[in-house]
């Protein structure tokens, strides 16, 4: 799973541990309906759009018409979300179902464009004295945010971030220490995978601990996680008045500027700016490409294209040998987590993956997946067009080869070929390395057992595998152990069976 998909799971797994209440008086902001929308999994997206204008209750019997039988357990799965969800609601008789009267209502209006005209913020249309275009809102957040990663991985700087930033990384597990004081926080196992995750995720995490706090301090659930759906939908460029703002909201502001999730000119500023962080929060683009662009693009003059070519800029050769084109520390930084750097010159480093290097990053809690998705996410673009014509031509000889000359019909079935951007054989001794300390692995779950009967414990079982969810099994002592995420699921089966 991307983390771009983790993060979207993960805050979908927050707001699933909300109460009933809490959860209906969200679906009362249609930019938070659309914001939830927007993280949902594609089949649930299909259901909900499929029902959103449809004035009938559905029959459950006539759900499994609407996917094919091979993507049966994909529908499960989110008919499951999306009642956790309260997003929809059984009849009396469990024979129906229909979505949330409150989330239809505000969802449509929000396609059709009927909701209220401050649904999604007020426009401030008041003059400034001086500008705040994008490239300035750009360089404002990725300066914040840049901060923070700067400060975890120990970069010298000449200020850090703020106090309550640094409670969200000690709450967070991301750097422990005896105080809230930076000079003695450090970093966790915990904070160098999260140096490893794309922007997104990164946010929400800190976002997600900030929702916990923000419980801890008594302030009201539903103003914090509107404002932050908000943010999500507001436009890009544009300045939003204070004044449609809760207290709650108002109180955020600080914090959220701490992020560089927005940007006023003063505390008692009476507008305030979305800055790109903000925009991209429920979206699948990406944010700032890394927290150095915006400040390379101003520095530089260069376009977009240029600059992304310059952050996709890491060579691996087959002999392990990293080549990275940057200029900047904290990439440096990164990189020196898992590659031992022997030189630096001034718009490249130089260095080689090696055995302790990789090992190195394993104590430190990085994984080699996360290792392997981070250099191939960073892959210079001539490795990248290598690897797909490569590939192009592996599918057109296999293509070939499989064609009967009597009849012109294929004779086996395609072969599956992944796009490999790195070399092999650096992507296999990685995961080796891993393999030599992971010799014994573990799983978070639950252990079902004692069946009355064979039928009861096959049919129990072969659901489990069908969603997913079923990690292994014994069939003579009629025992299977799930994961922890699929016991819900599994669990509501067995009643069902009951």
């Amino acid at each position: 799973m991307s983390t771009g998909d983790l993060f979207k799971v993960t805050v979908i797994n927050h707001l699933e541990s909300l109460d009933d209440n809490t959860q209906s008086r969200l679906y009362a902001a249609p930019a938070t309906c659309l914001s939830i929308y927007r993280l949902l999994p594609p089949m649930a997206k299909f259901h909900i759009m499929s029902m959103l204008f449809y004035e009938k209750n559905v029959a459950i019997k006539d759900l499994e018409k609407w996917s094919k039988p091979n993507t049966r357990h994909l529908q499960i799965e989110s008919l499951e979300r999306m009642r956790s969800l309260h997003l929809v609601q059984l009849s009396e008789s469990g024979k129906y179902i229909r979505l949330h009267p409150i989330f239809k209502k505000n969802f449509a209006d929000c396609l059709t464009g009927n909701q209220a005209p401050d649904a999604f913020g007020n426009l401030d249309t008041t003059v400034e004295k001086h500008t705040v275009d994008l490239k300035f809102l750009d360089t404002f957040a990725s300066t914040k945010w840049e901060t923070i990663l700067h400060y975890m991985v120990g970069t010298e700087l000449s200020s850090t971030p703020s106090r309550s930033v640094l409670r969200l990384l000690k709450s967070g597990g991301l750097m422990e220490g005896n105080s809230d004081y930076a000079q003695e926080l450090k970093i966790t196992n915990k904070g160098f995978q999260f140096l490893l995750q794309d922007i997104n995720a990164q946010i929400w995490t800190l976002l997600l601990q900030y929702l916990d706090l923000t419980l801890e301090l008594q302030m009201d659930a539903v103003d914090v996680l509107n404002f932050i759906f908000l943010l999500g939908s507001l436009e890009l460029g544009k300045s939003y008045s204070v004044s449609a703002l809760s207290d709650t909201q108002i109180e955020m502001l600080s914090d959220l500027r701490d992020f560089g999730l927005v940007y006023q000119r003063s505390a008692t500023s009476n507008k305030f700016y979305p800055t790109r962080l903000a925009t991209t929060l429920t979206s699948d683009s990406n944010s700032l490409q890394t927290p150095s662009m915006a400040i390379d693009k101003a520095n530089s003059g260069i376009d977009s294209t240029d600059s992304k070519q310059r952050q996709e800029s890491i060579i691996i050769e087959t002999n392990f040998k990293v080549y990275s084109y940057t200029q900047s520390p904290l990439e440096i930084a990164i990189l020196n987590l898992f590659v031992h750097l022997r030189t630096r010159f001034a718009n490249m480093v130089t260095g080689q993956i090696t055995r302790e290097s990789i090992r190195n990053a394993l104590y430190n809690g990085i994984t080699a997946g996360q290792v392997i998705k981070f250099l191939e996410t960073h892959a210079h673009p001539q490795m990248k067009m290598l690897a797909q014509e490569k590939l192009d031509k592996k599918i057109e000889f296999d293509a070939s080869n499989n064609i009967n000359t009597a009849t012109g019909k294929s004779t086996d079935a395609p072969m599956q070929h992944k796009l490999e951007i790195l070399p092999p054989n650096v992507v296999d001794q990685i995961k080796l390395w891993q393999l030599e300390l992971d010799r014994i692995q573990t799983f978070d779950g639950y252990l079902f057992r004692e069946f009355n009967n064979q039928i009861d414990y096959e049919s129990l079982r072969n659901y489990a595998s069908e969603i997913g969810v079923l990690v292994w099994s014994d069939d003579k002592k009629r025992t299977c152990f799930v994961t922890k995420e699929g016991l819900k699921q599994v669990s509501n089966f067995s009643s069902r069976r009951r």
